[in-house]
């Protein structure tokens, strides 16, 4: 059991089932800009902000119209996404003062895609909210000054490294959950891996602090 302060939730494949979607994207987007496959599978990253991958790819002038392109290409399919095995049961169980979505995505995509899904966060920090996104820490850190809570008493939960090695910089705790990756993948940067959110359970609380259960 952990007891905790705030449950800081990546989106993408950890709430969201929006893989198949995303990869579609990027496939169209690389064939629109001609950009080189071999380039574009070293850069690639998940969990990574699209403009830090746009900057490696094309010319800085690019970017800014080529991320707008990406972004568009997203929301257009964000009425097809789903949420993932034992999202809104865990998410239903919180004080609504205890738990944000951190995303990579820009806010209007972030915005579609959890509207999309039904999903509301009381706090939604995404790539237009901080300076440098994951793998840094300032995504999370961030979440935790504007929830009031210490980074130490705060519980990530990610499906990529990109977001699991943030929440270990910003000296929160991380369960990795394998709904897009193996556990062989992340567990080098998690206290915890398990399947998906079903297997995380909430003691029903008012407010925080909020008793966690990972069932391994």
């Amino acid at each position: 059991m952990i007891s905790a302060q705030a449950l800081l939730f990546d989106m993408d494949g950890t709430l969201v089932d929006s893989g198949p979607a995303i990869q579609q994207c990027w496939d169209q987007w690389v064939d629109e800009y001609g950009i080189d496959r071999a380039r574009f599978d070293q850069v690639i990253g998940h969990g990574i902000p699209a403009r830090q991958i746009a900057a490696q790819l094309l010319p800085a002038e690019a970017v800014a119209e080529a991320t707008d392109r990406l972004e568009q290409l997203e929301i257009d399919r964000a009425p097809d996404l789903r949420v993932l095995p034992g999202t809104r049961e865990l998410l239903a169980s919180l004080p609504d003062d205890a738990w944000a979505v951190v995303t990579s995505c820009t806010r209007p995509l972030a915005e579609a895609r959890v509207k999309a899904v039904g999903i509301d966060p009381p706090l939604l920090i995404t790539a237009d909210d901080v300076t440098t996104g994951k793998p840094d820490p300032e995504p999370y850190l961030t979440a935790a000054r504007r929830m009031g809570a210490d980074p130490a008493h705060c519980v990530v939960f990610e499906d990529a490294a990109a977001g699991l090695i943030s929440a270990r910089a910003a000296g929160t705790r991380a369960v990795a959950v394998t709904t897009t990756g193996t556990a062989q993948e992340l567990q080098a940067h998690a206290d915890t891996v398990v399947a998906d959110l079903s297997y995380v359970e909430c003691a029903p609380a008012l407010e925080p602090p909020v008793e966690v259960h990972v069932h391994t």
